[in-house]
């Protein structure tokens, strides 16, 4: 379930393991849908590859066929058209129709479809993404669409032009929709974060470490090979797990949005304490007891997953995943407490690390999710790249 990454990956897997697969989802939806027109990877070009068996459906490939010069960083436009040349090799028959519900039935699963169909199947691969887990304060929850929204609810920035937007928080999305914001010829940009100052990962100029970093492009050179392996990752004690996984993710800027933001007012160590609606603009307050009145606040403060909103799970379903704070608890294989019922992507960083949040993750996910549903042993060690 899910055609975006993880899904086009575990589809790919299972089905050169000579397993049946149907695949239901609408292609790359939430990368389509759900990101600016614009927006650059913020990943290198090494760890943005979906996964495949014997490598063999790359970026390089793809480019390489269609006589397309690979940018670095890789725009998002040219993500979309390789996802889509990688589900032409591997599921072309995807199944658009969406699944109503998913409930287990006498040992198998049960999915009742959009259309009234239904399919009883003994393994149900859950790749269906983030779309469900905006994260929106709850002071702010109320507030009407118009004026405050999450960065995930706009693909096309243009539309804020001539007009006073605020963006909250300091990770990709938000600096780099304050940039494309500005780009766009909006009135007055400013973002504004609790952090005291951006930390702005390394570009090929951060070189002259003492080792390389790991080729998922993700933490530093320690964190990074450790979060690489998420079989290293599971075995280190959940002390030390949290503070790594924080270290790998925290809020960040890709180090070729520095110039972008150069004209942008930069905010820190600032918290917001209330926003209200005024004739139709809104009133932002901070904790410095300064005042903002803008046309807009764009949240860009990532997501909280937890996989009860997952709509398609029926309660009965749901009541009976072991889960941390709606994380599943998954074991080797990425299989859930209920047995045949496997998590990939994001809900699967709890247990795995880190790396489970990224395209690069789908190197390990999807290979160990088929492993487990052909019975087979795992390896003591597998990487994610």
């Amino acid at each position: 379930m899910g055609a975006g990454p993880h899904g086009l990956a575990a589809a790919a897997y299972l089905r050169h393991a000579g397993i049946s697969t149907v695949i239901f989802g609408n292609p790359m939806e939430f990368w389509r849908d759900n990101m600016p027109a614009g927006m650059l990877l913020r990943s290198a070009l090494r760890a943005c590859n979906i996964a495949s068996p014997d490598r063999a459906l790359t970026l390089e490939r793809w480019a390489r066929e269609r006589g397309h010069e690979l940018r670095s960083p890789l725009p998002l436009e040219d993500f979309l058209e390789y996802a889509q040349w990688y589900l032409e090799q591997v599921a072309p028959d995807v199944d658009r129709r969406k699944v109503g519900s998913v409930e287990r039935n006498n040992g198998s699963f049960r999915l009742a479809l959009d259309d009234g169909g239904e399919l009883h199947t003994r393994v149900v691969v859950a790749a269906a993404g983030i779309a469900p887990f905006p994260h929106i304060p709850d002071e702010l929850a109320s507030l009407p669409s118009e004026l405050v929204s999450h960065s995930s609810a706009h693909n096309d920035l243009s539309t804020f032009k001539g007009r006073r937007v605020l963006v909250l928080g300091s990770g990709q999305s938000a600096l780099e929709s304050a940039a494309l914001l500005h780009e766009e010829g909006a009135a007055t940009v400013e973002v504004v974060f609790r952090a005291g100052s951006i930390w702005w990962l390394r570009g090929k100029a951060g070189g002259g470490l003492r080792w390389p970093s790991a080729p998922t492009d993700i933490g530093g050179p320690r964190s990074g090979w450790i979060a690489a392996s998420p079989d290293l990752f599971r075995r280190l004690p959940r002390s030390k797990q949290d503070p790594l996984a924080y270290r790998c993710i925290r809020p960040a800027g890709g180090h070729w949005l520095r110039d972008r933001v150069r004209d942008i007012p930069l905010t820190s160590d600032r918290r917001l304490v209330s926003a209200a609606a005024e004739n139709g603009h809104l009133r932002v307050t901070l904790n410095d007891g300064s005042d903002r009145e803008v046309d807009h606040l764009l949240l860009g403060t990532g997501y909280k997953v937890d996989v009860r909103h997952y709509p398609f799970l029926g309660r009965g379903l749901v009541s009976s995943i072991e889960h941390v704070g709606g994380y599943p608890v998954l074991a080797p294989g990425l299989e859930s407490s209920v047995a045949g019922l496997h998590f990939l992507g994001a809900p699967a960083a709890y247990s795995f690390g880190p790396v489970m949040r990224f395209v690069t993750g789908t190197w390990y996910s999807a290979a160990a999710m088929a492993d487990r549903v052909r019975g087979r042993r795992q390896p003591l060690v597998r990487w994610s790249f």
